[in-house]
């Protein structure tokens, strides 16, 4: 109840993208070789902002 208001912070919002990205990835990678390399570029981006946020 207490935790309906919470604001998610900038690194969960970054988490949860990546994480969805990932599992994109690799659900492509059996289906679509070039689709899935895009998905993994573009989860490696969101992985270079964690870092940055992290440092």
């Amino acid at each position: 109840m207490f935790g309906l208001f919470k604001k998610t912070s900038e690194l969960e919002k970054l988490q949860k993208q990546y994480e969805k990205l990932m599992a994109d990835w690799h659900k492509l990678s059996t289906i679509n070789r070039a689709e899935s390399d895009k998905k993994y570029a573009e989860a490696q981006q969101v992985l270079e902002k964690i870092e940055a946020l992290n440092n």
